[in-house]
């Protein structure tokens, strides 16, 4: 019998970002797989493309490069961010009035420190845009996206709401797969172009600061994981759908028609629109479900039988067939470092 009640996954983060993370250490010599015993992610994972991990793994990796480097840019630049930078520039910050001083002084304090990136906020007369630019050659997507991770995470937490990010321009290649940071960030990014520049709206600068000497101590609680926590755009129909859906057990999810009717709206609008955010029912379900069974796997000493029971699988078998399709992966991948 499915529980009435169950906790979902924040969601899951790709293991090809796991691959980025560990590149620039791996060409300094930093011995990877203590790194990931640390961060509780099985080698195994590193040989499928389609494994994922939790956000409390990279989570954990993140803190476990940091510690072994002292670096919390993890070697992307060649001055380090030395460990406990974030925690510092998170403090100088809060007693900014607006998210536009605030982020004259993060951009100040980044550029203070880093080498190869410099920062620089710009008005146009529909948006803020921030741009990047590279002391040398163009850096992998992943240095851009962590640099910015710091950056609108920390503007966000400031400002006590989500700044929507509303076009991404970068002079690097496309990587393989960027879906997590299309998902993370915003659909609309385009690389090879002439400069980095990240655009926002221009209002959001106004915004005043509403955070003080004790939420900025949660904040610190929760770092880095919820720089991870994906910001999503909340007007898109799959935000509201993966919402109801996570409200409700598996076994009592809609079908389509009656989700459509209870929507009023058609099977075919709901559909083209689901298709226009790169996304469909079954593969919202199919996520939350695979999804909550990493963290299950990786968190819990659940039993298969429980979990399969949990998701709404008829049997054991039936959540391991699936799992093996979603993950590349049998479900005993995720317990290879548990005791």
């Amino acid at each position: 019998m499915t529980p009435s009640h169950l906790h979902y996954s924040k969601g899951t983060i790709s293991i090809a970002l796991v691959h980025e993370a560990l590149q620039a250490a791996q060409q300094q010599g930093v011995e990877i797989h203590s790194i990931l015993t640390r961060a509780g992610i099985p080698l195994e994972l590193m040989h499928s493309a389609k494994a994922r991990v939790s956000v409390l793994q990279y989570g954990q990796l993140w803190i476990a490069l940091a510690d072994a480097m002292n670096d919390e840019f993890f070697g992307m630049d060649s001055h380090p961010l030395r460990r406990g930078s974030y925690r510092l520039l998170s403090k100088w910050v809060y007693s900014a009035d607006t998210i536009e001083t605030a982020l004259k002084e993060i951009l100040k304090f980044f550029n203070l420190i880093l080498d190869d990136l410099r920062g620089e906020l710009q008005l146009n007369k529909d948006a803020a845009v921030l741009t990047l630019h590279d002391r040398a050659q163009p850096k992998a997507m992943f240095s851009y996206a962590t640099y910015l991770m710091l950056v609108h995470s920390l503007i966000c937490w400031l400002s006590g709401q989500r700044i929507a990010i509303q076009k991404i321009e970068l002079k690097c290649p496309a990587p393989s797969d960027d879906a997590d940071y299309r998902v993370r960030f915003c659909e609309n990014i385009r690389y090879e172009q002439p400069d980095n520049r990240i655009y926002f709206d221009a209002q959001a600068l106004g915004l005043k600061i509403k955070q003080d000497e004790r939420s900025w101590k949660r904040f610190l609680q929760q770092t880095p994981y919820n720089l991870l926590v994906r910001f999503k755009n909340p007007h898109a129909l799959s935000t509201m759908i993966r919402k109801q859906l996570m409200q409700r057990p598996p076994s009592e999810w809609l079908e389509l028609h009656e989700l459509t009717r209870q929507l009023n709206m058609s099977g075919a609008t709901f559909q083209r629109r689901l298709k226009q955010e790169g996304t469909s029912y079954q593969q919202l379900k199919n996520e939350i479900r695979r999804d909550t069974a990493i963290e299950l796997l990786s968190k819990t000493e659940l039993s298969l039988q429980d979990i399969s029971e949990r998701l709404n699988f008829h049997d054991p078998s039936a959540f391991h067939r699936a799992f093996k399709k979603w993950t590349g992966l049998n479900p005993g991948a995720y317990r290879q470092n548990q005791s």
